[in-house]
């Protein structure tokens, strides 16, 4: 059985699932240098890419399209291409160039007691002038099943909580029971849709837009999140949030910018002046406080038997939220998966396809299933030679120059975990300003460390194993002047694990330099033009210009007189 998922809006993505094993999903920012974020506007491409990996249209058995959208224009930030119907609403795209509309189901479950695997069914998917029949699920029910699905519960067939908080709804528990084959909605935590905090921050510091209504930039959130290092937390503060927020308010979609407003008219009735970075590493701190005592009291409440937590959502690509709720040890396990924002969507909603027609949870999957690297020829001023593993840790640790590193198939999500890497030597303090400045980054953002799992541990605490970098460590005292390059401005580290399972040519690296250097871990950050998506082939890497060497399954391409 073979079924198609589509994410059609932002973070727009074509997956394949086949027998129980997802074969790939393609993000379409993932292929031809494609900006950040890009969306699915003509159906036509859908036919291209599934062509172009040996799958014909009429071989799929069943299309599943992501639901989008509210049921209330005034609770709803405007959104393109989408108009508000009743029980479903209406996506607009083309074909080929000519413009179309799609039936499509809505953002979330509007009460506690609806079915979240029940979807809408059209024929009006048009691909190259053909109709074809789909189905189309909730989207929050796609985030739901790209956690549990993937997650190591659902491989052992143990019921979980889900905590979805994206940008376009409140923070919301639900619980999956792959025996009773139910999902659950537990309700909201708090009301703040996830975007206020993207919104929120463009009111201070770099982030500030002028005027006074700033509009959701998916391209922010992470950097606010790097930023706050910068800042402290004024725990003075924390009951001006709290005042603003029992006021309460009317209108979600357009709240944030109102929190904002008020907020800044409280410190001028206040006659208090805290600095940008110290009120935005507060705000950052307030709603971490609350999402995790809420998600205490939520399941003090429930009565289901688990010890599981899956996270997903937009908000999910928090990692300092991540830790503070795993931490807590609300929960005994915590589980975030490499795609917890829209990027999973496709996958989610084919899942809930899988888990409708077969009654099973858990899916075959790995990480490394996007598109596989181009190998096209370099552009002029290159050579090439056959280049080994051990030969590629030789040179990082000789040369100290960062390499970018292209191999086999990208990583799903928006996390380079090595396959579409720039990797270099993380001893000398200087490599973070050099990786910063060839990616046109702000000096703030942090450069995340990937090390050897059974020696993470000795370096990180906790150390534990985290293999798709979605949660904080800090590097132990004895190991600061080791490893400079990749040590936040608060002394964290946003940490991937490799273990040989998860990449072996990856663990096969760390390992050969740690015989070189006596340290193993090394410096990763996303291999991409800035603003688009990983590099899909040999030329447009070394067409970028920022560094002299690109290696790619054994073989190094190099600047010629380097």
């Amino acid at each position: 059985m073979k079924i198609l998922g589509l994410k059609l809006t932002h973070d727009g993505a074509i997956c394949l699932i086949e027998n129980g094993k997802i074969i790939f999903s393609i993000e379409i920012e993932k292929i031809n240098n494609n900006n950040r974020f890009q969306e699915i506007n003509d159906a036509s491409l859908i036919e291209d890419i599934l062509t172009s990996n040996g799958i014909d249209l009429s071989d799929i058995d069943h299309i599943v399209i992501d639901g989008w959208g509210g049921n209330d224009n005034d609770n709803l930030a405007i959104q393109p291409r989408l108009t508000i119907g009743g029980e479903f609403n209406y996506l607009s795209i083309s074909d080929e160039g000519e413009n179309y509309q799609l039936e499509v189901a809505q953002y979330e479950e509007r009460h506690l007691e609806d079915n979240l695997l029940k979807s809408i069914k059209s024929n009006k998917l048009k691909i190259k002038g053909k109709n074809y029949q789909y189905s189309s699920y909730l989207h929050v029910t796609g985030h739901i099943l790209s956690a549990y699905c993937t997650s190591p519960f659902a491989k052992i067939n143990e019921p979980s909580y889900v905590l979805i908080w994206d940008g376009g709804m409140f923070p919301r528990l639900y619980h999956v029971d792959p025996i009773s084959k139910k999902i659950n909605s537990c309700g909201p935590l708090f009301l703040l849709i996830g975007n206020i905090y993207t919104i929120f921050s463009q009111h201070f510091g770099p982030f500030k837009v002028e005027g006074s209504f700033a509009k959701d930039n998916l391209s922010i959130a992470g950097k606010v999140m790097a930023y706050i290092a910068r800042g402290k937390f004024l725990p003075e503060l924390v009951p001006i949030f709290e005042d603003i927020l029992n006021d309460g308010f009317e209108k979600p979609m357009g709240y944030a910018n109102v929190f904002a407003k008020k907020f800044k008219e409280e410190l001028q009735i206040r006659n208090i002046s805290p600095t940008d970075e110290d009120i935005l590493r507060t705000f950052h701190g307030f709603l971490e406080q609350i999402l995790v005592s809420k998600l205490k009291k939520k399941i003090s409440r429930l009565n289901y038997e688990t010890k599981n937590l899956c996270i997903a959502g937009g908000c999910a690509l928090n990692i300092k939220w991540n830790s503070a709720i795993r931490e807590s040890k609300i929960l005994e396990n915590v589980y975030v998966p490499p795609f917890p924002n829209d990027s999973g969507s496709a996958i989610g909603n084919a899942l809930a396809k899988f888990v409708e027609v077969t009654g099973q949870f858990s899916i075959d999957w790995s990480v490394y299933s996007g598109p596989k690297v181009i190998e096209n020829m370099p552009i002029a001023g290159w050579k090439s030679k056959a280049f080994t593993v051990t030969e590629l840790a030789e040179l990082l640790h000789s040369k100290n120059e960062p390499v970018i590193v292209l191999n086999d198939k990208a990583e799903l999500g928006p996390r380079a975990l090595g396959n579409r890497s720039i990797i270099a030597a993380p001893v000398g303090v200087q490599m973070k300003e050099v990786l910063n400045k060839i990616k046109k980054r702000e000096a703030y953002r942090p450069v995340s460390p990937i090390c050897l799992e059974e020696k993470a541990i000795e370096i990180f605490e906790p150390g534990t194993r985290d293999e798709f970098m979605l949660f904080d460590h800090v590097v132990r005292k004895e190991w600061k002047s080791k490893i400079p390059a990749v040590i936040h401005e608060d002394d964290t580290a946003r940490l991937q694990t490799v273990s040989e399972n998860d990449n072996k040519v990856l663990y096969e690296l760390l390992n050969e330099y740690y015989k070189l250097s006596g340290v193993p871990v090394l410096c990763n950050t996303s291999a991409n033009y800035n603003g688009k998506g990983f590099f899909p082939d040999i030329y447009s890497a070394t067409s970028w210009g920022g560094v002299n060497y690109v290696w790619s399954n054994d073989i190094l391409y190099y600047k010629l007189n380097n």
